[in-house]
Order: structure tokens, then sequence, then C-alpha cells
């Protein structure tokens, strides 16, 4: 079975000499030596000076809403992750959801700006399968507003825009560290922020809201444990072996389908893309089906991702129209993308992709 991703896992012994301290020191969780380690790691790794190792990529996200104090309507893009959706609408903020560019799929600066009211608080973008947005433009509108920036970089360990890492843009960035991602902890999350007052609340929520007996607001359990962290003190040597693996795969499908009938997402210029997934968008959602129950057929589950557009989620209250994201979430399908993935299999999906 061919599954649309699959975790890396390092050398087991790699791991275990990890376990040995951890039963030696009876440290687990609470901000251990291994978490402290990691994200020094991180900083190093990514050139950030400002960041924090929590639990997921979801609670990040809303530590961040939290700790920029927003409470009314936040701007968002529909093609997504239901994740950056749900916790606007978990910290009682409302989702207004801009329309997406036609190439690469990221938030359509213009549209946001249309939409910006007075109970406009924040934009929450995300970079979308791993590829940077319009910073520039959103954080020119940011500044003639006076909004909040956050990115959901869920996709983006390991890509840089103008030399610099994805986390380097917004008040605040978030990464997910699923163990589906080019850098995983099994479960994980990464926040930081070009404001250190901001990381320091986010701090202060992570472990709810005290510090030792001083109890300074209300917080959240956004910790992570040293077992977590010790996967990713093995993988983090390895991010730029499992990127160049997975860039080898990825033009090897660029390589093998047949684009008059297919299309891809364009990616930015100045960007150093990490290969996270690799996605491609059908003429029409019943080619999509048929190749998909094609590929079904031979043991090969890709994904529909994302889909469906987040402003079409059933439990909205309200919500806008956006019809280039309702367009593409219905014809777009990640094909399996993984750092060993034989070669053999990418071409046996292109082969049964391009015969129908």
């Amino acid at each position: 079975m061919i599954n649309v991703t699959k975790s890396y896992l390092p050398p087991l012994e790699e791991y275990v000499k990890h376990l040995e301290g951890i039963w030696e020191r009876v440290h687990l969780t609470n901000n251990g030596p291994l978490v402290q380690q990691l994200e020094q790691d991180l900083k190093q790794y990514l050139g950030i000076d400002n960041l924090l190792y929590c639990g997921n990529g979801t609670i990040v996200l809303q530590m961040a809403i939290k700790a920029l104090g927003l409470t009314k309507e936040i701007i968002t893009t529909p093609f997504s992750y239901c994740a950056s959706t749900n916790v606007i609408l978990w910290e009682n903020c409302t989702p207004v959801f801009a329309d997406i560019l036609p190439d690469d799929y990221t938030i359509d600066p213009a549209k946001i700006e249309r939409l910006i009211t007075e109970n406009t608080e924040a934009i929450l973008a995300t970079h979308v399968y791993g590829n940077v947005c319009r910073v520039e433009e959103i954080e020119a509108i940011a500044q003639k507003h006076r909004l909040k920036v956050i990115y959901d970089g869920a996709h983006t360990f390991g890509t840089t825009y103008n030399g610099q890492s994805a986390f380097a843009y917004g008040d605040v960035s978030t990464c997910s560290f699923h163990a589906t991602k080019v850098f995983h902890t099994v479960e994980g999350g990464l926040v930081t922020s070009t404001d250190p007052v901001i990381l320091d609340k986010i701090q202060q929520l992570r472990s709810f809201g005290h510090r030792f007996d001083d109890y300074l607001d209300y917080g959240i359990n956004g910790k992570n444990s040293e077992l977590h962290a010790a996967m990713g003190l093995c993988l983090l040597p390895r991010v730029s072996d499992l990127i160049a693996a997975r860039k080898e795969r990825f033009g090897l499908y660029d390589t093998l389908l047949d684009f008059s009938e297919l299309q891809r997402p364009s990616l930015r210029p100045t960007v150093q893309y990490n290969y996270a997934y690799y996605p491609v968008v059908f003429r029409s959602e019943a080619k999509l089906l048929a190749a998909k129950a094609a590929l079904e057929a031979e043991q090969i589950y890709p994904r529909r991702y994302f889909y469906p557009s987040l402003n079409q989620l059933p439990f909205l209250k309200s919500t806008q129209p956006c019809p280039i994201s309702e367009d593409i979430a219905l014809r777009v399908l990640c094909l399996p993308m993984y750092p060993d993935l034989e070669f053999e299999n990418i071409e046996k999906t292109c082969k049964i992709i391009n015969e129908l």
C-alpha cells in the first residue's frame, strides 16, 4: 500500500540513546533539557532567535491569537487545512475569507484589502503546500490598516524566501511538526515572533498562564515532552538530506506527468522550496475522481488536500463566496510524496494518471 505520505523514522538505536538519558534523569516534560536543546538547535538551523517548541501546530495558532489580543474579525484563506479556520472560531473570533490567487493558491492580497472593516484586527495567511505567500503585499496592507499578521507555516519547514526562513515574517509565524511533515517530532509545533514581548506572552500561555507560583493569566497546556523532542533531535540533522530526496522524486513526477491535462501551483521567485507535497489539479472534479479511483484500485492512496474550500465548512454561520478556492479545491489531488518513495511507484502512479 502506498499512502500519500509516510513518516520518516531515524535509526532506532539513535533514538534509544536519547531515551536512556530520559530514563536516567526521569525528567519527562515541563521544559526538560531535550526540549531546551531542540529549541536551541532550531534557532540555529532556521536563523531565528525568538522561537518556542510546543505541543502541536494548532495550539500555536490558538496561542498566537490569544497573545495578540484578537477578539473580532480575522481575514484568512479558504484554501488551507481546517485548523486555520477552527482556531479562529475556537478563540471566538470571526473568520472572513479572502479568495486565493489562481497561480499559486495563496491568499490574494487585493481581495484582503477589499474585506477590511472597522472590526478587522488581523490577517491569518497560510503558506500553501510550503510555498510562501505574498508576504510583502500582505504586510504592507497590515501596516496601512494597523492589523496583526499571523502566518500558518505548517508545511513550510526548510523553505526559505529571499534567503530567510519562511518563519521570519509576520507578527507571529507557526509550524506543525506532525508525523507527516518534512520535519517532525511525532506531534509538535513551532511558534516564532519578531516581537520578544509577544513571544514571552506565548511562553506564559504555553504553561497554563503561570510562572512558578505567580498566576499571571489564564493559559493552556501548550508544552511538549522529552520523548517528542528526542525524535526532533534525531531528525533535524537529516533535514537537508530528506529535502534532497523529496526534490529528486518531485523532479521525476515533473518529467513523467502529462501537463497538457494537468496543472501544478507555481512557485514564488526566490523561494527555496522544501518539496513538502506534490499537488496536481485536474481539468474537472470528474477527472480527479476517476484518477483517484484508478489509483486506489492499485493500492495507491492520494489525498484530496485541501478539500473542501473552508468557506464552505458546514458549521460556519455566515461566509463569503470564494470561487477560485472553491474551484481548485474540487480539482486538486496530492500524490504520494516522501523521501523513500520508490521510483517505480512514481512511474506507476504517473502511468495510471496519464492513461486517463
